[in-house]
């Protein structure tokens, strides 16, 4: 029997370190009246870490053309301090071709099995699911496009700081009714017109395969462009994992819609090798001035000792006189 769970679903797992199956799945739930489950890798998909998705359940018996756009999260609780929680957030489309979505690293084999890590209790693990619909398309509760088709940027807002002028211009709400103009079949405010039009010269075929005619649903799909180019702007160092994690997510909530954004998807490994080059070249510096200072240490003790016995030869290297002789 699937059960109605508001929008949030836990899933107790109980007897955790003596399962013996790669993947297990939840019972079925209902969330905005659509069947869900979650899937889980106790000891991780091709990786050392928890691996847990979010799956349609009845993705065999739906419509060829069935999608749905969906915000989601999965948290991996800890039962001694929900601030050491796991918590991981995505948008995605799910269709056919990607029934199930979630995060094969989500938390280190050795962490979750850990003595009073608070992850594993009485070998019991638990896993809250929330999860907010935002469209349907080809399936029960389907709206007619246009009408209340709703779209959420899956980013959040981030304010420029190398880009153009140094303002947030670029990220700016578009909202259908304000001073907009067209540009390439987009409906942008008059403060991103110069931006939006610099990327489709470059990249002319970026919205060639996107198939809403929606303004409102459009002006959302651009904010997110605008936001993800936004965040990759950035300085390396200034994004956390998760900006880089809603970043792929917005990649990837692109490429559903219809997006070209092959580019993108380059750019933003290009900033995850940086953040990584950094946060690797700055633990290497640490341990460098570390180094400097104990060795810097060393070097003004061996020198006060160079001056003590120079101080020391200099007094000795002093001749007799005839009456010290005599």
């Amino acid at each position: 029997m699937v059960s109605e769970a508001d929008n949030k679903f836990t899933w107790v797992i109980k007897d955790f370190s003596s399962l013996q199956s790669r993947r297990i799945y939840s019972d079925e739930f209902l969330i905005g009246g659509l069947k869900w489950c979650l899937i889980a890798y106790p000891k991780g998909s091709k990786v050392d870490c928890l691996s847990l998705y979010l799956g349609v359940a009845d993705h065999e018996s739906l419509p060829l053309e069935w999608r749905r756009n969906t915000k989601f999260s999965l948290k991996v609780v800890n039962q001694f301090s929900d601030k050491s929680s796991i918590l991981r957030e995505a948008t995605e489309w799910f269709d056919q071709k990607t029934p199930s979505f979630g995060f094969t690293k989500i938390l280190p084999l050795a962490k979750l099995n850990a003595n009073d890590g608070g992850f594993l209790v009485n070998d019991e693990l638990k896993i809250v699911a929330e999860i907010n619909i935002l469209q349907v398309i080809g399936e029960s509760n389907d709206e007619s496009e246009g009408s209340q088709e709703v779209a959420v940027q899956p980013m959040k807002k981030t304010k420029m700081t190398e880009y153009g002028t140094g303002s947030s211009d670029l990220h700016k709400e578009t909202s259908v009714g304000n001073e907009t103009v067209d540009v390439n079949g987009f409906q942008v405010s008059t403060l991103q017109v110069a931006y939006v039009r610099c990327i489709f010269e470059k990249h002319p075929d970026l919205a060639s395969k996107v198939r809403s005619n929606s303004q409102l649903l459009k002006s959302t799909y651009m904010n997110v462009l605008l936001g993800l180019i936004e965040t990759l702007c950035q300085l390396p160092e200034k994004l956390s994992d998760d900006d880089l994690d809603e970043a792929s997510a917005a990649v990837s909530y692109l490429t559903q819609v219809g997006f070209k954004v092959d580019w993108l998807e380059e750019k933003l490994e290009e900033v995850r090798e940086k953040k990584t080059k950094v946060y690797t070249g700055k633990a290497q510096l640490q341990h460098m001035e570390e180094e400097f200072k104990v060795l810097n240490k060393k070097c003004l003790e061996l020198k006060d000792l160079v001056e003590k016995q120079n101080a020391d030869v200099t007094a000795a290297n002093v001749a007799l006189s005839f009456d010290d002789v005599v």
